[in-house]
């Protein structure tokens, strides 16, 4: 009786309502700078994603689907903790970008690394008894905030390279893939959580001749030639849940970071096009947040060939992966700002159209994007500029690629919208942005006025993008080389 007893003191601490031969094991694969249409299932037809395509029609296929903001560790750090950058002040990439006099404001000074308070998946579920393992780009600090700090048993994190390598990957693809595998492969027969955030797609790129060549009708056949790489490695991963099988279910989980990089950086040519979606990774407009999310289970409780339409959150992974191994989020973690899918997943329960998503963007980037802040509730989205007091309105489901600003003819729903986004940015305790004492208000001008780098649009070549933004491209280069810390 008294060990009864103690097992049910124990399984109240932790939240978790599941016998352990029921936990599922989970992977959850996520791409870098990966766009919304940049996988063959998503209708990009210049790129080849046969193994993903596959794993779409095996599970469910999510339209759209956000990120938690449009930049890379600000987006990890909410996948991971289900909690918006906002409100854990992690609002750009580490360890954060300096200031610069084409600035009008300052950036806002963010956290040195993701907080070590902060509670995990990993945390989470390796305290009810899962193994936990990363494999790949962790890029949330180090030390106390290193992944083995931060829930994971093991940790491998290969440098991203961006050099040709057939062994390995380009971007360690393959490395990470294999070891990943063996992971999963283990005979522990405990629940696994395989985390692999991968470095690819992110410039550098490399490919051979040949892989390249193969690709010449692309817009990138550099770009096409690493997703079709990135595609392997994931199948590589797919053959390891196949092979381990038994009678424990596993979820498999495929997502990116953000959307696609639409600009050319640095000297490169632009490496996709997020159409028919407005700009890319680092913008609020949809290309830069929408992204690719695919949920596979190898029992099939979440259905096969199933396209949603209604927009969720990477920030749900949180509760709805806790809550399918056994935990009460609420109980265990508290409140997070993502919601728990599991009834959507397993009972097919449909999801509101109406939900608010809210995003704080307190940072200039060097893909042309200026501070702002953004709501989407049913149809509508509006983006609140920090610069000057201006605010832009669109109907999604009539002009889905935002070229009309309706915030004049729709007054009231763009109020109403404001204020919902306003008092959203002071409930999380959202960062602004004070002026730049040191701004250039005309180098300012040229950079962000004289060019509108969100209208770029992948209908030319990425050859001739490249060429006709040169001018945009060498300014925005003069400008990060001025930044100060």
């Amino acid at each position: 009786m008294a060990r009864v007893l103690c097992f049910l003191v124990v399984i109240s601490f932790f939240g978790s309502i599941l016998p352990a031969q029921d936990q599922p094991n989970i992977v959850l694969i996520l791409a870098d700078d990966l766009g919304i249409n940049d996988l063959r299932c998503y209708g990009r037809g210049d790129h080849r994603s046969p193994r993903l395509d596959a794993l779409a029609s095996q599970g469910i296929r999510y339209t759209s689907a956000y990120c938690g903001l449009s930049i890379c560790s600000a987006s990890r750090a909410a996948l991971l903790t289900g909690k918006s950058p906002a409100r854990l002040h992690l609002t750009s990439f580490l360890p954060g970008r300096p200031d610069a006099p084409s600035q009008l404001l300052l950036n806002a000074r963010i956290q040195s690394a993701l907080p070590p308070e902060e509670r995990t998946l990993a945390e989470e579920l390796k305290k009810i008894g899962y193994r936990t393992g990363l494999f790949g780009k962790w890029h949330l600090g180090n030390g106390d905030s290193s992944p083995t700090s931060q829930g994971f048993d093991v940790a491998y994190e290969p440098p991203a390279k961006g050099k040709l390598d057939e062994i390995e990957g380009n971007k360690n693809e393959f490395a990470i893939a294999r070891r990943a595998s063996d992971f999963i492969l283990s005979p522990d027969p405990s629940p696994f959580f395989c985390y692999v955030p991968h470095h690819s797609p992110h410039i550098r790129l490399d490919a051979t001749d040949e892989a390249k060549q193969s690709f010449q009708a692309a817009f990138n056949p550099l770009y096409a030639a690493n997703i079709e790489s990135l595609d392997k490695a994931v199948g590589f991963i797919l053959d390891a849940v196949q092979k381990r099988a038994g009678n424990r279910e596993t979820i498999v989980i495929f997502s990116s970071d953000n959307g696609g990089l639409h600009v050319p950086e640095g000297h490169e040519e632009p490496m996709t096009h997020n159409s028919p979606f407005r700009a890319g990774k680092g913008y609020l407009y949809e290309g830069g947040i929408r992204i690719p999310l695919l949920v596979y289970s190898s029992t099939g409780r979440v259905g096969s060939d199933r396209v949603v339409d209604e927009p969720v959150s990477l920030l749900d992974l949180f509760p709805t992966l806790l809550r399918l191994a056994g935990i009460d989020v609420s109980k265990t973690v508290g409140p997070v700002d993502g919601v728990d899918l599991s009834s959507h997943w397993i009972e097919k329960k449909s999801l509101a159209m109406d939900r608010a998503f809210y995003w704080n963007f307190p940072h200039y980037t060097n893909q042309g994007s200026r501070p702002a802040a953004a709501m989407r509730r049913g149809e509508w989205k509006l983006i609140k500029h920090f610069e000057e007091p201006s605010i832009e309105l669109y109907n999604l489901k009539y002009d889905p690629s935002e070229k009309l600003n309706v915030a004049m003819s729709q007054a009231d729903t763009a109020a109403a919208m404001q204020k919902s986004l306003e008092e959203w940015l002071q409930s999380v305790g959202a960062q602004g942005c004070d002026r730049n004492p040191n701004a250039n208000a005309e180098l300012h001008a040229a950079i962000y006025r004289r060019f509108d780098s969100s209208s770029i649009r992948g209908d030319a070549g990425a050859k001739a993008i490249a060429e006709q933004w040169k001018p945009w491209r060498k300014l925005m280069n003069q400008a990060v080389q001025q930044q100060k810390p």
